[in-house]
């Protein structure tokens, strides 16, 4: 693994966590993702399931653990599969863990080949009432592809279709939502990493370069420092395509005069930073950017505070509309008249600031959490506000990553810069 060894006491208080938010005499299998082909014998690089991650912390295909927290032998309590290794794979992909190394890793003490899952699961099985099994449940996500999870769901119904089925999908969701320390400082590092990228293009950003060459910069900074890479496909937006809230091609030049919309973060252990920063192609914002920039931030900044325990998604969203709209006013892109007239259910400030502020971040880069939940000490959010002109070719969009604490918030990405005046700065120090 490129990142330092996490403490695993993370992956023993979070499965302990789950286990008691289980139902007595039940048990709960977590299955690794596919390892996803492309055509031929070709193979996507493996991304493991977030989930399982949590719970072990182990980066490997084809693991599966079992929980059956009221088994009368205690250390079939958590139990821990893993592939085994063979001469074969030892050649072609080198060797996998090692019983000792999962175990080291997980703090599970009980770690067995993949071949013993189905009699060790049967057992537990005939012993237990209740059977918790995996599904996605993110928001607005209906995925075709068939996973690991579905099939095993499929499999584990057809022969045994006398339990009762619960779904971990719930629990994960609470836990999730809520940092611990250590995971807080796993997503601080992702955000270190994101700001020495930063850092690395304001020294390279000029008027034609290409969008591409900029996101390998950051690509290099990023490995260099222990990271995977980007956290999600990276946005390198300059001119009008600003305006583009997903653009992903980055295949364009940077023009004199433009601005370039940022929209990366590192992965770091699994965990993920998300930051955007908007800045001049030629080092020097106009006027009329820096009036929109400099909304924005104002925006941004009034956003964080009002991330604070015991309010929730819908006085947070209500308020920085109304931020945002005495923005757009003073921008004279709103007129107040309007804005005293428009419909409630579709406010005019939408025309420019058209997506959410804030997400859970995490293990996922739209992390679990419940959104009609309050807010509390422990989650962690984006903060990213953002006002698009299309007919000026303007997209400003900034964000930062804060938790929340019990006395307010911590931003994570506090030294990463923000303030127009030192991009410019720093900008001016390029190489010419």
């Amino acid at each position: 693994m490129r990142h330092e060894p996490i403490n695993p006491q993370l992956f023993i208080e979070n499965r302990k966590n789950f286990a008691l938010r289980m139902e007595r005499h039940s048990v709960a299998v977590f299955n690794s993702n596919d390892t996803m082909p492309t055509s031929a014998d070709g193979t996507l690089p493996f991304v493991q399931h977030s989930d399982i991650y949590y719970l072990t912390g182990i980066d490997q295909e084809e693991t599966i653990l079992l929980l059956n927290p009221d088994s009368s032998q205690e250390s079939n309590r958590e139990i821990l599969f893993i592939r085994e290794t063979n001469e074969h794979l030892a050649v072609w992909e080198g060797e996998k863990l090692s019983k000792a190394q999962a175990s080291e890793i997980s703090g599970i003490k009980n770690v067995q080949w993949l071949s013993a899952f189905q009699s060790q699961f049967r057992g537990a099985v005939l012993q237990s009432n209740n059977i918790y099994l995996n599904t996605n449940e993110f928001k607005n996500i209906a995925t075709p592809v068939q996973m690991r999870d579905d099939r095993f769901r499929e499999q584990c119904m057809s022969q045994y279709p006398l339990h009762t089925y619960k779904r971990s999908a719930p629990i994960l969701h609470e836990l999730r939502a809520i940092k611990s320390d250590i995971e807080v400082a796993l997503i601080r590092q992702a955000c270190t990493i994101t700001e020495k990228g930063f850092r690395r293009i304001l020294k390279y950003v000029k008027p034609g370069v290409y969008e591409y060459e900029i996101e390998a910069e950051f690509a290099h900074e990023f490995i260099k420092n222990r990271s995977r890479g980007f956290a999600y496909q990276p946005i390198i937006a300059s001119g009008k395509d600003s305006c583009i809230l997903h653009y992903v091609k980055n295949d364009k030049v940077c023009h004199d005069g433009d601005v370039l919309c940022l929209d990366v973060g590192a992965e770091y252990a699994g965990y993920n930073a998300d930051m955007t920063r908007t800045i001049p192609v030629n080092g020097r914002f106009t006027q009329r950017q820096r009036d929109v920039y400099d909304a924005v931030l104002r925006v941004l900044r009034q956003a964080c505070t009002l991330l604070s325990v015991g309010s929730n998604f819908e006085e947070y969203n209500k308020t920085i509309g109304e931020i945002m709209t005495e923005e757009l006013i003073d921008l004279k892109l709103l007129k107040r008249k309007d804005v005293r007239n428009q419909n409630p259910e579709r406010p005019l400030y939408k025309k420019y600031f058209m997506h959410g502020t804030s997400h859970h971040l995490g293990l996922n880069v739209h992390d679990y959490g419940h959104y009609s939940t309050s807010f509390a000490a422990g989650m962690v959010f984006t903060v990213e506000p953002g006002i698009y002109i299309p007919e000026e070719s303007i997209g400003i969009r900034l964000e930062n990553d804060i938790v929340i604490t019990e006395n307010g918030f911590i931003d994570l990405m506090d030294s990463i810069p923000i303030e127009a005046d030192e991009i410019e700065y720093l900008m001016s120090k390029r190489k010419k």
